[in-house]
């Protein structure tokens, strides 16, 4: 009988006091197991797998035009785009990469020359010049830059948004040309770098009339040197949709184009997708709404003050504020009308496009592959991971990989005959349309 009241007893009972026997220690331990598999596949990591790896990394992978010359004669030379790209051990996240750069990496000493610009409409554009790479240095009394009759070739670095010559990335870049051998020169948007906005225009991601003149003021000044440029994230669409409107008509003898977002409307479905996406929707659109109201006293057409008071994301900034300033019907128009998707295939000097497939702020999916392959004088390098603009290698994370990777194809195609053909073509001298004056600024 008593076997019998056993069994009649409700099994979720019997489960319920079988699970008060289990020690609480037990019920820690799994709960932090499975908080520690949330937060890994939450932020994307891939530790396991290059432990397995041996982390080695992933190979690079290269999509070209099988008749391109650019491969043939430059990149096919390039050891860094043949070889592997392995994130450092403890950062093997995109989201690590991404953020540890912006706020955790210890950057290059770079000591700067500012050059400020005001073109045709009244603005400011402040150009950096990296003259050494030792702060400890004073600056040389009259230095003036560079020398109009100087050989030494000279590369434009266009920043993404919200970003100037003191970001980290930035310098990274800057610091690894110069030790090369190159003129380093940053191209700071408008109103940042802590050059205040001087007219009623902003940049955007489309604007690339103040690059245009900044290469045609450069190309006159210094007709000698030959001139490359290098565009990471929104900088890298301005880059690319400049070269398309250009053609071979551009000073330019060679770019690359770093982690470009590619095309604009895609991208801004996918940042709106998951909370970490949001998440950096959020503080960017945070970035670009105080970038506009610390402008607000030379901005008379904008007058929706109380909605751009209120932006939380990119979209909402690019409603209220660059859709007004620019004319645009609506976002989706100008997006559409700006991403360099378009113009990838009108590209008519040589150019290195890199971007991580774990992008976790330009998704792969915008990644215009066709269009790359198409164009003879494109190569497109994409890797595994890296994130956005991260690419950290080594134990210690004092190395980005896709600068290394810029610098070696730069150098390359400085010495190749690609360039020297460029050089003929564009051998012409423009009259500059910017008056400058220079000032120092570390």
């Amino acid at each position: 009988m008593d076997c019998i009241g056993l069994t009649s007893e409700s099994p979720y009972v019997i489960m319920l006091k079988a699970a008060f026997l289990i020690p609480i220690s037990h019920y820690l331990f799994g709960f932090l197991f499975l908080l520690i598999v949330f937060l890994y596949n939450f932020v994307e990591m891939y530790f396991i797998k290059e432990l397995i790896n041996g982390f080695r990394g992933q190979s690079v992978s290269l999509t070209f035009n099988s008749c391109s010359n650019l491969y043939q004669e430059v990149v096919s030379k390039c050891k860094i785009l043949h070889g592997r790209f392995s994130s450092t051990p403890w950062l093997c996240s995109p989201h690590f990469q991404t953020i540890f750069l912006q706020f955790f990496e210890r950057v290059p000493a770079c000591n700067y020359q500012r050059q400020i610009f005001k073109t045709s409409d009244g603005g400011t554009i402040a150009l950096d010049w990296l003259r050494n790479v030792d702060d400890k240095k004073p600056s040389i009394k009259g230095f003036d830059g560079v020398q109009s009759d100087d050989k030494t070739p000279i590369v434009v670095v266009i920043p993404g948004l919200t970003s100037d010559s003191g970001s980290a990335y930035v310098k990274h870049l800057a610091f690894k040309m110069v030790k090369s051998g190159w003129n380093v020169v940053v191209s700071n948007h408008r109103g940042l770098g802590g050059v205040a906005i001087t007219s009623d225009r902003l940049y955007n991601a489309g604007c690339t009339e103040d690059i245009r003149k900044v290469i045609d003021h450069l190309h006159a000044q210094y007709p000698q040197a030959p001139l490359y440029a290098v565009g990471t994230s929104i900088g890298s669409n301005v880059l690319v949709k400049y070269l398309g409107e250009e053609g071979v008509n551009t000073a330019l003898v060679g770019a690359a184009s770093i982690c470009s977002p590619w095309d604009l409307l895609i991208g801004d479905r996918f940042i709106k997708r998951r909370l970490v996406q949001r998440s950096y929707d959020r503080i960017l659109g945070i970035g670009l709404k105080d970038y506009a109201e610390l402008h607000r006293s030379v901005l008379p057409s904008l007058t929706d003050w109380d909605s751009i008071s209120k932006i939380s994301c990119i979209r909402d900034y690019d409603k209220h504020v660059v859709c007004v300033l620019g004319n645009f019907e609506t976002v989706d128009t100008y997006y559409r009308t700006v991403s360099c998707s378009s113009y990838i295939r009108k590209v008519g000097v040589p150019l290195l496009c890199i971007s991580a497939l774990d992008d976790p702020v330009c998704t792969r999916e915008t990644i215009p592959w066709d269009e790359c392959r198409a164009n003879k004088n494109v190569v497109l390098a994409t890797t595994q991971h890296g994130g956005h603009l991260g690419y950290l290698e080594g134990m210690t994370a004092k190395s980005l990989w896709w600068v290394r990777a810029v610098d070696e194809f730069l150098c390359a195609l400085n010495s190749s005959s690609l360039n020297h053909r460029a050089k003929i073509q564009n051998n012409r001298v423009l009259e500059s349309p910017l008056n400058s004056s220079k000032e120092k600024a570390v």
